[in-house]
């Protein structure tokens, strides 16, 4: 009987959709500092940061959101490689705000989100969770954490839905989701690779064609 209270607890914790909710509730419309927002989520676990850091890069609605959240998403990615218990913010980092009307409707399109796929997630593949493949997880998120800093149109979702995928694989256990994360995280790269390719292309094609003016 203990045994089947503690598996129901563990399948309580990871109401993410009820957090986002919560979150969205407590916000006003004020500047909320991102420091007061991390201290909210103290001692929540990683798999809660990285979806709270990473579900509303997937809502294009919020102008250089993908900057900040990728910044964000660098100290927990760290703490994933290294192990650590507890993940330090510099202190300039706590000292950015977001606007708390934009938040609080982002949260809320993430609490709806999370609540159409949460019945899907469930403990499967366990060991793709925990130990050294948190550690590889840590290493992809840190990866996509670079790609969000990206100036690049387009550039934050597909990371985005990959941090979030890793996010909730954790707080579930579930392995496939992880698997997926990891596929998603592959369509980033590709995407960046190919776009920032053609992207110099271009804009090397605009220089010759400027130069060209120019020397006559």
């Amino acid at each position: 009987m203990p045994d089947l209270c503690h598996q129901a607890e563990e399948r309580r914790v990871p109401a993410s959709s009820e957090l986002f909710l919560q979150l969205a509730a407590d916000l006003g419309d004020d500047q909320v500092a991102v420091g007061d927002l991390i201290d909210r989520l103290a001692g929540r676990g990683i798999g809660v940061l990285l979806l709270i850091f990473s579900l509303p890069l997937c809502i294009p609605n919020i102008p250089g959101i993908s900057t900040l959240f990728g910044l964000l998403l660098l100290p927990p990615s760290i703490q994933m490689i290294t192990g650590r218990k507890a993940v330090w913010f510099p202190h300039f980092v706590r000292r950015w705000s977001l606007q708390g009307s934009g938040l609080r409707a982002a949260f809320r399109i993430c609490s709806r989100i999370l609540y159409r796929v949460e019945f899907l997630a469930k403990p499967r593949l366990v060991f793709l969770t925990e130990g050294g493949a948190t550690s590889l997880a840590g290493l992809q998120t840190l990866i996509l954490a670079l790609i969000l800093l990206l100036p690049m149109p387009g550039a934050n979702v597909i990371p985005g839905v990959s941090v979030a995928l890793t996010g909730l694989a954790i707080l579930e256990r579930d392995g496939l989701l992880m698997l997926l994360s990891t596929f998603v995280a592959a369509l980033a790269v590709t995407w960046v690779y190919v776009g920032g390719k053609y992207l110099v292309a271009f804009t090397v094609s605009i220089y010759k064609v400027i130069l060209t003016a120019w020397s006559r």
